[in-house]
């Protein structure tokens, strides 16, 4: 497959008008430079419409189009529990958390702990998400895009990731937030544009004459088990997705992990010219959210029932063999034009992701640890400098990194969804602790972060053996819970995993917070003058997301 002219010129535009935007938002008055707000914050300046546009852009990259088509195609439409779940995570935290970030007038997630436990439990989670940023989100996000370019232009993976990385430096380096959230406006209509096309196009070979509703209709009625969220025990793809556990147990973890707590997501909440416009935007995001299963999964579902009937010349043996391999055997079959569109979405999915975090990362680690232990009293125009440099510096470590940690592995959305899984417990529990319980000190919070660390790599080295003492020591605890006979490490579900572990996590924290000294009169976390109050149209849009997921699990039960 390859890029006809017309498609070329397409994915020219959309370059051109990307670059048009970013340098037009970044443009200064003569004589003044950005400071770090203006910089890492976009001035506090981004209404509504643009905080939900690049939120939405922000994470929907290569790990959503290409992981989750594949999943698509291998289980089906339970995977979108990571879509559409995270619609009430996004109401919870805009209502909750949000009032509380921005009153304080924070800039990172680590500058927040800092304030409720002391610098070292700041520095010490601040280094695990430059880590974090640079060693799974950046590399997951550069080789999965660089897979999609190969499908379609039979570049090089190295290649296509160096050109990926070197785009979204380009548009990016010199604005900040403000050139990345407001180029995502162009990013997520170019993204819903484009992958609708594809959903419209592959029902529509699926239908015939019935067209896409007809193809979406045979598809229910040929394979109903791939339109089902909550999978049986005996599905091959329950230890990934396990069934009722996917609505009680660490899914929830993961989300709040991301939406919440995570740097490059809710920056854009802390760049808000308002909390009432921040809230907003995280109402839109959430609404936007439900549509993403509908451009990258159905695709999916739909490219099995053309493999299973020998149709388009898809195998399924191939496809099977590397479910990540879908999105990109679907573009081939998409029209001249309509494939420069699709390429263009795609593009622009994994660069706004990838500008995003290192704008992130560049905020952490210039804010928390530079300004703090390095260079405590430079001027804006030297910190603005450091972050420009932490982000490029990211970037060329990620490039590097990516296909070493991440070539071999067979699903790329499930990859890093298991590599989160292991820090996520503790990061949720130490938020949750310092947010609504005073008592919880900085003994505490060590304490969770270091047991979530231990407990997550127990497990992890268990499932890769026997289990051996570890099922005699927790059998007992979660036998009755799980129903089960004795107690299998070896085939726990790594979403019941982190439940578990976050529920340890808690009691470990509050156990050790109250065997130690009270934490200091300014720690705790002061709500009185804090108000939870949200407008009419936060209510309404939440009332209308809430009311949609709960018609989605009845309709897809």
């Amino acid at each position: 497959m390859s890029l006809d002219t017309i498609d070329l010129v397409i994915v020219g535009l959309y370059a051109v008008a990307l670059f048009a935007i970013a340098i037009f938002v970044s443009r200064e008055p003569a004589g003044e430079s950005k400071d770090t707000e203006e910089y890492f914050l976009a001035g506090k300046a981004l209404p509504w419409w643009a905080i939900g546009a690049s939120l939405i852009a922000a994470n929907i990259s290569a790990e959503q189009i290409i992981g989750q088509s594949g999943q698509g195609f291998v289980v089906g439409l339970a995977i979108a529990a990571y879509e559409w779940q995270a619609a009430l995570v996004l109401i919870i935290v805009a209502a909750f958390f949000l009032p509380i970030f921005l009153k304080r007038g924070i800039y990172t997630m680590p500058q927040f702990l800092e304030t409720r436990f002391g610098p070292c439990v700041k520095t010490i989670l601040a280094v695990f998400w430059i880590f974090l940023f640079t060693a799974v989100n950046l590399t997951t996000v550069l080789y999965g895009g660089a897979l999609a370019i190969q499908a379609v232009t039979g570049l090089g993976v190295f290649t296509g990731m160096a050109m990926l990385a070197a785009f979204a430096l380009l548009y990016s380096l010199y604005g900040g937030l403000k050139a990345v959230a407001m180029t995502d406006i162009i990013q997520v209509v170019i993204l819903i544009l484009g992958g609708f096309a594809i959903t419209i196009l592959v029902l529509g070979m699926v239908g015939g004459e019935r067209g896409a509703m007809g193809g979406l209709s045979t598809l229910m009625g040929e394979l109903p088990g791939h339109f089902e969220m909550i999978l049986d025990r005996d599905h091959p793809s329950y230890g990934n997705l396990p069934g009722i556990w996917t609505l009680l147990g660490g899914l929830w973890v993961l989300h709040f992990s991301y939406w919440g707590f995570n740097q490059y997501i809710i920056q854009r909440a802390l760049g808000a010219e308002s909390l009432a416009e921040a809230q907003k935007g995280l109402a839109f995001a959430a609404l936007l959210k439900f549509l993403i299963p509908m451009i990258v999964v159905i695709p999916g579902i739909a490219a099995l029932w053309l493999a299973q009937n020998g149709l388009q010349g898809l195998s399924e043996e191939a496809l099977s063999a590397k479910p990540d391999s879908t999105y990109g055997a679907l573009m081939a079959l998409m029209p001249v034009g309509i494939r420069g569109l699709i390429f263009a979405a795609l593009v622009a999915a994994i660069v706004s992701s990838l500008a995003s975090m290192i704008n992130s990362l560049s905020t952490i680690f210039t804010m928390d640890i530079y300004r703090d232990y390095v260079a405590t009293d430079r001027a804006e125009t030297h910190y603005v400098l450091i972050g420009r440099v932490t982000a490029a510096t990211a970037m060329v470590i990620a490039l590097f990194l990516a296909i070493p940690l991440l070539g071999g592995g067979t699903s790329i959305f499930q990859t890093i969804q298991e590599y989160t899984g292991f820090v996520a417990p503790g990061i949720v529990a130490v938020f949750v602790l310092g947010f609504f319980w005073k008592r919880t000190n900085t003994a505490g919070a060590f304490a969770l972060l270091i047991s979530s660390v231990i407990l997550s790599l127990l497990f992890f080295t268990a499932s890769g053996s026997d289990g051996g003492g570890v099922a005699a020591i927790l059998g007992p605890v979660f036998n009755p819970i799980l129903g089960l006979a004795d107690f299998d490490v070896t085939n726990m579900p790594f979403v019941v995993r982190i439940w578990f572990i976050f529920l340890i996590c808690v009691v470990i924290g509050v156990v050790v917070s109250l065997m130690t000294d009270p934490p200091e009169a300014h720690q705790p976390v002061d709500l009185s003058d804090i108000s939870f109050e949200t407008s009419t149209t936060f209510k309404v849009a939440s009332g209308v997301a809430i009311a949609i997921l709960i018609g989605l699990y009845v309709m897809f039960w």
